[in-house]
């Protein structure tokens, strides 16, 4: 009987220390796997921001946030990190004394949509893949947090010289506002098409082809395929431009503006693929359309963003299986954002005139769709605002 007692005397003393010793790690365990569901922006890494550096006049603190995965990283020293810091609040700081200038900043600012601004080693997107500036959603309604990636900025020599770093601040707040907007977003509508019967071609068939020919396939493409409407519909009531004339023109029906400018997109394309100085000078654009890498081009109408053209790919897991022998396909789509002005930056700038997207001739609009393509799409991978769109709403 004794030794019975003594053995449960040591079970019992054992195992409370087995439970003393679990409460006491299962803490720092929880610690070290916050954020555990992908996103490593979520909410839950501000315990690991330092404290906030005011901006004049902004409501918003800027801090420097370190995540679990990124607290040994040396890319960054302590004094870059405060360099990189003074030039983020020395370039917000001109755009606060100036934010008239800037449309987009001051409606962010008037809504209240930015909560703060963290500035990262490095700034990884939910998949791992790297960006210069991310925006992130919180779990405050209505707001969110823009993270800077200071190895980037660093490797762009832009540290120190906030006035270069401005035009790409002021870039981003048109995702800023778009992303903090909490108003419903239209549905898409249902498109139907005709995967198995769609007849795409090979680089060298496309090649071999002649002009008349290409167009054909375009047409077949047309049918099966190849979609030149905005399935959002966001072009309904919307006006219309008459070729290079800067005024609006109300339209008679509501869906007058989406006809006018479906059939001038398929003009363009088919411009494009028949005149043989596109095969020439812009190959890619001519053998995207024939190949299944585009598969929708077509005007939209997206008020919160303010680039004239976009190309959207779709993801690895939403590619497609296209004609009879299946070929799997990761499709993009090209959009024009119909009341938008070129800018300096993009390819097509010089020969749009100052012209909205919408007021372009035929000749114009296919060039500006063959250079969209030819700078944008790389088969089998995204670069550019491709990327960088993959962060962004359909829309």
């Amino acid at each position: 009987m004794f030794l019975i007692q003594h053995y449960q005397a040591k079970w019992t003393l054992v195992l409370f220390c087995a439970i003393g010793w679990l409460l006491w790690v299962n803490p720092i365990a929880m610690a070290n796997h916050r954020g555990s569901d992908g996103d490593v922006h979520s909410e839950v890494f501000d315990g690991h921001e330092s404290s906030g550096h005011a901006i004049p006049g902004a409501s918003f603190l800027v801090y420097w946030g370190v995540s679990d995965r990124l607290i040994e990283d040396e890319a960054v020293t302590k004094i870059q990190a405060d360099d990189t810091i003074q030039t983020v609040i020395d370039a917000f700081s001109q755009m606060m004394i100036h934010r008239a200038h800037y449309p987009r900043f001051d409606e962010a600012l008037t809504k209240g949509a930015l909560k703060k601004i963290i500035i990262e080693p490095h700034v990884f997107n939910r998949d791992g893949k790297e960006f210069m500036f991310l925006v992130a959603r919180t779990t405050h309604h209505g707001q969110v947090k823009l993270l800077i990636n200071a190895s980037a900025l660093k490797e762009k020599g832009l540290v120190n010289h906030p006035g270069q770093l401005i035009p790409m601040l002021v870039r981003e707040f048109q995702w800023v506002v778009s992303k903090a907007d909490t108003t419903k977003r239209h549905k898409a509508v249902l498109v139907k098409r005709n995967l198995t019967q769609a007849l795409v071609h090979s680089n060298a068939e496309i090649r071999a082809f002649s002009g008349s020919e290409r167009e054909q396939v375009l047409q077949g493409l047309f049918r099966t395929y190849l979609i030149t409407i905005d399935n959002f519909e966001s072009l309904q009531d919307q006006p219309y431009y008459e070729i290079g004339v800067f005024a609006r023109v109300s339209s008679a029906q509501s869906d007058s503006t989406s006809k006018l400018y479906d059939m001038r997109v398929r003009s363009a394309l088919q411009r494009i693929v028949r005149e043989a100085s596109f095969l020439e000078h812009m190959p890619r654009a001519v053998r995207s359309l024939l190949n299944g890498k585009i598969w929708n081009v077509a005007f939209v109408h997206i008020e919160s963003r303010d680039w004239a053209t976009r190309t959207r790919v779709l993801p690895k897991d939403k590619a497609v299986k296209v004609g009879k022998k299946e070929k799997v396909i990761q499709p993009a789509k090209v959009l024009i954002n119909l009341h938008r002005k070129a800018v300096p930056d993009d390819p097509y700038y010089a020969l749009t005139h100052g012209l909205p997207m919408g007021a372009l001739s035929t000749n114009q609009l296919a060039q500006v769709i063959a250079l969209e393509i030819e700078h944008q799409i790389i088969e089998k991978s995204m670069r550019g605002h491709v990327a960088a769109d993959e962060q962004s709403a359909s829309q």
